[in-house]
């Protein structure tokens, strides 16, 4: 799989033309959602990962070849940083979710063994007015004993409610768990 950085964006005029279907992904600072990209494209240390949430402050734009964009956006929740920082980042992410107009879907990175914040709660809800779709994705589901992944993952999609659009998908990026079926759900929605 042909997979390339292309840029980090703060504004519009940043991005990427909007030349080819672009899937984005979204998650709390520390749901996993870079491990999630990096086993999706089958490298190690394509999109940071770090101990320390809030790593990734910008747009973090990747190709797939010629048919297909990656966007890694900035994490909500958890990250050290200003209140002012923290508003701009929002700002940032939802003028692009909202003017992007080759953004087909989002992946939502959701720790299994976290409850929905209401961060996630909103995001969907915010995804949903837009009319873009989510891949919801329970990641770290290696983290959990297997009877208890079934059952946290049923939790999750009753708290979640009717901000849910389909049934999550549960994930591992140890095991692989799940990636076919994320990468099935991005070719429904990109064509």
């Amino acid at each position: 799989m042909e997979i390339t950085f292309l840029k980090s964006a703060f504004r519009e005029d940043h991005y990427p033309p909007p030349d080819r279907p672009e899937i984005a992904f979204a998650g709390r600072s520390n749901a996993g959602k870079s491990s999630l990209i990096n086993t999706l494209v089958n490298r190690r240390k394509l999109a940071k990962t770090s101990s320390a949430p809030g790593r990734t402050r910008a747009l973090n734009f990747f190709a797939l070849g010629d048919r297909l964009y990656l966007v890694d956006l900035p994490g909500y929740g958890f990250a050290r940083v200003p209140e002012e920082v923290r508003r701009s980042w929002q700002d940032m992410v939802e003028n692009y979710l909202r003017k992007r107009p080759n953004l087909k879907a989002v992946v939502l990175a959701l720790d299994i063994r976290r409850d929905p914040s209401s961060g996630d709660l909103d995001l969907l809800n915010r995804l949903k007015a837009h009319g873009l779709g989510t891949i919801p994705v329970l990641t770290k589901a290696d983290k959990l004993p297997r009877g208890r992944t079934s059952r946290r993952a049923a939790e999750i999609t009753l708290a979640l409610g009717s901000a849910l659009e389909g049934k999550p998908v549960v994930f591992s990026a140890k095991t692989r768990e799940g990636k076919e079926e994320i990468w099935q759900r991005i070719y429904e929605v990109t064509g």
